[in-house]
């Protein structure tokens, strides 16, 4: 417990638009693709299909599209900033490992491994002083 509040206090002393900035578009990008997820269930089940040998399959599919339909909208409100972005990492790093399992999609990779480095770079940041966590932490 100790160790997020040195990060939250670290944060909000060193916060500044640019960070904020990357963090709404990284939610807004997230969001994007779980309603692209929703919409096309074909491509979602393509980019599964490397993982259809692994116990859960089903589940894995049901778990991508709310966790980055609901992750992006806290991720773009700076709520629960540190859980929504951890519970991306997964998701992230079965993208990357898609490419190499599967077909091999040069743009798919970049992107993907650009976000998950931004998740990681999140989630010891937090979300920063202009979101809801510390809004809500302030009227405490």
């Amino acid at each position: 417990m100790g160790t997020v509040k040195d990060l939250n206090k670290w944060a909000n002393a060193h916060t500044y638009y640019p960070l904020d900035l990357l963090r709404i578009a990284l939610g807004i990008f997230l969001f994007i693709k779980g309603i692209e997820f929703m919409t096309n269930h074909e491509q979602m089940a393509l980019m599964a299909k490397p993982f259809e040998g692994i116990p859960g399959g089903m589940i894995l599919l049901h778990y991508i599209t709310p966790a980055h339909f609901v992750g992006g909208f806290l991720i773009v409100i700076g709520l629960l900033t540190r859980w929504a972005v951890i519970a991306q990492l997964p998701i992230l790093i079965g993208a990357v490992l898609t490419n190499f399992l599967g077909t091999m999609d040069p743009t798919n990779l970049i992107m993907a491994t650009l976000v998950l480095l931004a998740c990681i770079f999140f989630t010891f940041y937090g979300s920063g002083k202009h979101s809801a966590d510390y809004y809500l932490k302030m009227q405490q």
